[in-house]
């Protein structure tokens, strides 16, 4: 979904605040975006400019839909035109720095020009640009030459050494700008162990040249920038990032969040609950957890706040809730489909089926600590008359066929390329049944350019997350981490799983979801699959999963960040109470790892006891941290119920076995002491009337 996609409310007047105040709240979540996503802070006020800007941006999407048709060259020369149009936009739309996007302009025009003020496009930023495009346009020209074997006798020409230093240099740039630092800094180090492993104390290899380098990561095809993830970007991220443009103009987010609270809102903490279903839903084709928190949460944060949800705990709900809308398939975070590409025995259509089930089990770890926590607090729903109608609800229930048509190509074998092209087809014809969706030519147009802008940040990431696995690759990296990790835990597996977890979250601090899982594929997924016998889609899911997570886990919890600046509400407290919400996708994982058969690498039986036992455990630990579970929990039943969770989380059938009768001794106990106290009440009631 579009990264600065308009905040959705339910359609309720009674539910929703007023015109002005909801008006308020659109420019406060867009304050709060370009805040906390470094891919909102782009020039909107482009002047004359806008027409090169707008013409590049429409040529960008119709060539990647025609494309999509067609395929009128081979996957390097369609990956360089990919990346060609993609970082001459990105030196166009985005300044060097926020505050130069924020200074006011002077009124001078040409001085507002030359230093970049405002909306301005500077001509440093013109040079820029053309040099991307100009870059780029090389490898596609010099495409025969650069495959041919004259490269292999001659070697490469003092040109193609200059273009491949200076397109290096630019992908990082562009992707400073619109992706932010941390990724840059991951692409930065990767390259100066490139250059100087030599020197490095602990994995050494022989070291490269600037030359050597450059041209292995520019100029070769398959590794370094043009390597798999940007062309899985040139061939699908796209595509699903222009339909989830498209579902957008439909306004599907808004009925996304109608019938969340149609569903659920009129239960125990309802609101919360409802933003969970919201932001799972949104989730299946959004491409940010950040844009997602502020996009639905502008809306459920102030609701959960009115209900008697402290503030901490709405934001931290929302951006749990948003955070794991990444892992929802089909999009997945527009991932899944570099992750099908890493698992080569199995297709996108099966990874789809697969990842479902870990997704739904980390929402419904969610959904339990809410629900515990309300009743904790003692949060009702909402009343019947503030839900959204259910007789409109239906009236709109042609805007998921889109979706449907996707999901229902994708299983029936269609490659993800079609697939992607019938939701487009599909929700181009629904937004033309409503007077509000439909496009006139202006529309149209407005929304070749967005699908473009939409897509630039995930084409950056993807760029120079290229550069670090080509390091990795080209260097022999990944082998000696994997070897030294597995020797710093004593060859203890448990131990290994846990120092790769925090190595994901720590390299996932910060980045964009699709980079975040090129990143921790390419470093910490080869030490589980090369050192111990864990299927390849466990390793890969683990390391999807915890990367996903850095985003509600302190200190770097950008989600978290987000979501506080909404509520109002302590950011760091926020973060930590993220985590204890989402404790399910910390537990699950694991399950997976020690229990491949939730993740259908098994029998049917073994299957269905990992989930039973899963979501007892779940039931366990999410009750013994809300302190609530038939009742109100003592320390002893907090402990208990934790205890019991755990076990039965564990993949062992007599450990959850000793789990389960724990937990069925604290049910006991507190019916019991639940019955005791309202025999009490009522002897106490008879004496007092008699």
């Amino acid at each position: 979904m579009s990264e600065d996609s308009t905040p959705t409310r339910p359609s309720s007047a009674t539910a929703g605040p007023g015109a002005d105040q909801v008006a308020a709240g659109e420019r406060g979540s867009a304050d709060v975006l370009a805040k906390h996503d470094t891919s909102s802070r782009y020039r909107k006020d482009l002047g004359w400019w806008v027409w090169v800007v707008g013409g590049l941006s429409i040529a960008f999407t119709v060539y990647h839909l025609y494309a999509a048709l067609e395929r009128p060259f081979n996957t390097w020369m369609h990956t360089s035109l990919h990346l060609a149009g993609a970082t001459a936009l990105i030196f166009f739309l985005y300044p060097p720095s926020r505050r130069l996007l924020d200074a006011p302009a002077t009124g001078n025009r040409v001085a507002d020009a030359l230093i970049g003020r405002g909306s301005r496009i500077p001509w440093y930023d013109v040079l820029l640009g053309f040099a991307g495009l100009g870059c780029n346009l090389y490898v596609f020209v010099e495409y025969s030459r650069l495959v041919s074997n004259s490269v292999q006798i001659l070697g490469y020409s003092n040109l193609d050494y200059f273009v491949a230093i200076l397109g290096v240099l630019l992908i990082l740039e562009a992707t400073r700008r619109c992706v932010g630092l941390p990724i840059v800094i991951i692409g930065g180090i990767a390259i100066l162990y490139g250059l100087f492993g030599n020197y490095s104390p602990v994995f050494t290899h022989s070291g490269m040249s600037l030359e050597d380098f450059a041209t292995t990561m520019f100029l070769s095809n398959g590794s370094g920038i043009f390597g798999t993830p940007i062309q899985v970007s040139a061939n699908f991220i796209f595509l699903f990032l222009f339909f989830a443009v498209m579902l957008v103009h439909t306004n599907i987010g808004q009925f996304f969040n109608d019938l969340a609270f149609r569903l659920t809102g009129r239960f125990t903490g309802g609101p919360a609950k409802a933003a969970v279903v919201a932001s799972g839903l949104q989730g299946m084709v959004s491409g940010s957890s950040v844009a997602n928190t502020v996009a639905s949460g502008s809306f459920t944060i102030p609701l959960m706040k009115r209900s008697g949800f402290k503030p901490h705990f709405a934001a931290a709900t929302e951006a749990t809730a948003s955070t794991g809308g990444q892992l929802m398939p089909p999009i997945m975070g527009a991932a899944a489909f570099i992750m099908a590409q890493n698992v080569p025995d199995l297709e996108y259509n099966g990874l789809i089926v697969i990842a479902i089930i870990p997704a739904i089990l980390y929402f419904l770890g969610a959904f339990l600590s809410i629900h515990f926590e309300a009743k904790t607090d003692g949060i009702l729903g909402l009343s019947k008359a503030s839900l959204p109608d259910g007789k409109e609800l239906l009236k709109r229930l042609d805007l998921l066929l889109p979706l449907a048509v996707i999901i229902l190509t994708l299983l029936s074998g269609m490659s993800p390329i079609r697939a992607a092209l019938f939701g487009i087809g599909t929700a181009f014809f629904l937004s033309f049944l409503r007077k509000s969706t439909r496009m006139d030519p202006r529309g149209f147009v407005t929304l070749l350019v967005e699908g473009a802008r939409t897509a630039l940040p995930v084409i950056a990431a993807c760029a120079t997350a290229g550069i670090v696995a080509g390091t990795v690759t080209a260097t022999g990296l990944g082998g000696q981490l994997g070897k030294g990790l597995v020797d710093l835990a004593g060859g203890n597996f448990f131990i290994v799983l846990v120092m790769v977890m925090i190595a994901c979250i720590v390299l996932g601090m910060g980045l964009p979801t699709t980079a975040n899982y090129v990143v921790t594929a390419t470093v910490a997924a080869p030490i589980l699959y090369n050192n111990f016998d864990v299927p390849l889609i466990a390793a890969h899911m683990f390391v999807f999963f915890f990367g996903i997570l850095a985003d509600i886990t302190p200190p770097v919890c950008l989600a978290a960040y987000a979501g506080a600046g909404i509520a109002r509400a302590n950011p760091m407290r926020a973060g930590v109470t993220a985590v204890r919400i989402a404790i399910a996708g910390f537990l699950i994982p694991y399950v997976f790892i020690l229990e491949p058969a939730l993740l259908l690498q098994g029998t049917w039986q073994e299957f269905l006891l990992a989930l039973v036992t899963v979501i007892l455990g779940m039931i366990g630990v999410s009750s013994g941290l809300a302190g609530y579970f038939m009742g109100r929990a003592n320390i002893v039943e907090r402990v208990l119920l934790l205890a019991a969770g755990i076990t039965l989380i564990y993949p062992n059938i007599w450990v959850s076995l000793v789990g389960l009768v724990v937990l069925v001794a604290v049910a006991l106990i507190q019916r019991l002491r639940k019955a005791t106290t309202t025999t009490e009440i009522a002897a106490q009631r008879a004496a007092a009337t008699a």
